[in-house]
């Protein structure tokens, strides 16, 4: 069984996001061994770039704070290698298709079998061109994560059969960032999946509080929180660990995780 597979086995999956090098890589470091520890079932790192097409002002930010410390994708292969000594909760990177093709496409899905990266999700690929990069992927073991959104209604069925590791499920039309209520029925577009597959679907974009996340969870098979875990980091800099840690339980407990809090 794979990391990404056995994070969604038998309880609902917790997964922040967390912009690498922001405010530094090494805070970074630190704030993923403290969602770990909070219960976090999965880390999706988020690569620093200049056009986040996807993100809200939130990430936005915060990928300009991390590329103005200079951090670069090599920085970031390090820290998750440097992670790897002690952690096995597996890690999913967001990025764009341009650092990746900057890289070049098989060494940087080279480089994530190496250092023990578990997946990819690519937000300004299109599920037609996905070819791109799937082949690479397979070829190092790193599994693509595809998303669908409200709008894309008759495609979900062929984007999920074909989706590996897991399906992250837009919550709402836009950009990523807080929202103070999430109105799509998320039920019904993971009805749509379960016609046609079993992976496991986890819901994004807008989701911040408990309540969301444990009304959320009840549909779905995992919860994924970005930009608030972004704004603590923002607000405390290089005392953020402690803090996202405390949000993070607090989030896995409304998920029904029977985690108990850390002192």
């Amino acid at each position: 069984m794979s990391r990404i597979a056995a994070a969604f086995k038998n309880k609902k999956a917790f997964i922040p996001f967390i912009t690498a090098g922001d405010p530094t890589i090494a805070t970074t470091k630190r704030v993923i061994r403290k969602a770990v520890d909070a219960g976090a079932s999965l880390i999706e790192i988020g690569i620093p770039f200049s056009d986040p097409v996807a993100e809200g002002p939130a990430i936005q930010q915060a990928d300009e704070r991390a590329l103005s410390n200079g951090i670069n994708v090599d920085d970031i292969f390090q820290m998750v290698q440097d992670l790897r000594e002690d952690i096995t909760t597996p890690f999913v990177l967001m990025t764009y298709l341009n650092p990746v093709f900057v890289y070049g496409v098989d060494k940087f899905m080279a480089r994530c079998q190496e250092v023990g990266v578990d997946g990819i999700i690519v937000p300004d690929m299109p599920f037609e061109e996905k070819h791109v990069i799937s082949g690479a992927c397979r070829q190092y073991g790193v599994e693509h994560i595809s998303m669908i959104a409200p709008s894309s209604d008759e495609r979900i069925h062929k984007i999920a059969k074909e989706a590996t590791g897991f399906l992250y499920v837009v919550s709402s039309l836009g950009v990523t960032g807080v929202r103070s209520n999430i109105s799509t029925n998320i039920a019904d577009i993971i009805k749509k999946v379960r016609e046609v597959s079993d992976i496991p679907c986890a819901i994004g974009f807008g989701i911040s509080t408990p309540e969301q996340a444990k009304e959320i969870s009840q549909a779905a098979d995992g919860v994924i929180v970005g930009s608030a875990i972004v704004n603590i980091i923002a607000e405390k800099g290089t005392e953020s660990p402690d803090a996202v840690h405390q949000y993070i339980n607090s989030m896995v407990m409304a998920m029904g995780d029977d985690l108990k809090m850390h002192v």
